[in-house]
């Protein structure tokens, strides 16, 4: 995963965060519903990134 894929996410899930903050705030449950749904979208995009980066081999397996 490259600096700017990660940096990408974390953008994206602060952002949610600062938009469901103001939804709950001001009473806005449109605003809170748009940022939880950008903090899990981020969430999975940073996941997903982190699982391609990992080799699927733990070691335990014999060699065919």
């Amino acid at each position: 995963m490259s600096i700017f894929g990660k940096a990408k996410a974390k953008a994206e899930e602060l952002l949610g965060r600062a938009e469901q903050v103001y939804g709950e705030s001001h009473g806005d449950a449109a605003a809170t519903v748009a940022g939880e749904a950008h903090v899990m979208e981020a969430q999975a995009e940073e996941d997903a990134l982190e699982r391609s980066e990992k080799p699927d081999d733990d070691g335990l397996a014999g060699v065919r």
